[in-house]
């Protein structure tokens, strides 16, 4: 299925892969404050934002989008990260009044597009009390919902939260009034053109690579005055010298569509004896692809991918490539002409 109704009018699909951890206590607020890269404490209720789990060396464990609730905080991450993720939150509560529950028998609709208000607004749901990054609790049909105007670079997101019967109902009513069910396979492309990493993709932490927060150019993540919390010194020394050595970034594919995972390189002219530059080139590794797609758009296909380059190619504007094609840097999100929707 197209990309077309996404990024020209309105489209909805159930989400699948998305969890919930409930915090609760008197100490939630500074608790939590302390262990994410975000300042929790500043947020009103109803108010989000995005954050990491460090290590102590500064190395990302998780991803979370935390809800500020008049009587809790909200965790919102990938389901399957949850168990793993409130073991190690487990481990640092000590002499704390917090406890910790996963959220369950919980269901969401993802509804999305330039047109997204519209079509909410044709079933009687309103977005107007919302706010970005914003949640809000309404009433629709008599059910209790939850409504999310969530971070999205290209076209307005709303997700909407419930039991399964309401969700259930929810979803008919849309499509009566003209929305289109999009593939999880459209949201996974819409993803890699918003030019948003996903934790355990793009995101790694495993023997192979170990990423830290400035190196996935997420600076939504983070806030530097807001006092003490893990892993904090090794963000404060990346920023206090100046930069990272790689970062995250988009590409242009030319050539073959490669898999995620397949290194880059850069064309580097070997030297002669005397120093002479050779006549032949040999390519140096300067980083990786971790997310790839194709886009098929009226006026054809475009390949794009997310990965990691070290910076300094990039200021050179090198040729970068990988076996079978040539990658092409680009700013996030990527730019996509009206002309080709």
């Amino acid at each position: 299925m197209s990309l077309s109704p996404i990024l020209t009018s309105a489209a909805f699909a159930p989400i699948q892969n998305i969890g919930w951890i409930r915090v609760t206590g008197s100490d939630r607020v500074r608790w939590l404050n302390g262990m994410v890269t975000n300042n929790i404490a500043a947020l009103k209720p109803g108010e989000g934002c995005y954050n990491f789990f460090l290590n102590a060396q500064g190395r990302i464990l998780g991803d979370a989008t935390a809800w500020m609730m008049e009587d809790s905080i909200l965790l919102e991450t990938a389901a399957d990260r949850i168990p793993q993720l409130m073991a190690m939150l487990d481990h640092f509560i000590i002499m704390d009044d917090v406890e910790l529950a996963p959220l369950e028998h919980r269901a969401g609709l993802l509804v999305i597009g330039p047109d997204a208000s519209k079509l909410l607004a044709a079933i009687d749901l309103s977005t107007e009390p919302v706010d970005p990054m914003e949640l809000v609790n309404v009433t629709w049909h008599s059910a209790s919902i939850q409504l999310v105007q969530a971070h999205s670079p290209l076209v307005p997101r709303f997700e909407v939260w419930s039991d399964a019967a309401a969700i259930g109902l929810l979803a008919e009513s849309l499509k009566s009034a003209g929305g289109i069910e999009v593939t999880p396979e459209n949201l996974e492309q819409l993803r890699i053109l918003s030019g948003t990493p996903l934790y355990g993709t793009d995101i790694r932490n495993t023997d192979a690579a170990k990423d830290l927060p400035q190196e996935t150019a997420q600076t939504r993540a983070l806030h530097f005055s807001k006092g003490c919390y893990l892993g904090q010194e090794i963000v404060e020394r990346i920023r206090s010298r100046g930069n990272v050595h790689r970062t995250f970034s988009g590409f242009i594919l030319t050539g073959e569509l490669p898999a995620p995972g397949t290194p880059l390189s850069e064309m580097v002219s070997s030297l002669a004896e005397g120093g002479e530059p050779a006549s032949m080139s040999s390519p140096r590794p300067v980083g990786e692809l971790t997310s790839v797609t194709r886009i098929e758009l009226p006026t054809g296909s475009m390949q794009i991918a997310l990965g990691y380059i070290r910076r300094e190619t990039l200021d050179r504007g090198a040729v970068i490539t990988y076996p079978g094609g040539t990658a092409t840097a680009s700013t996030l999100p990527f730019s996509l002409p009206e002309s080709r929707v």
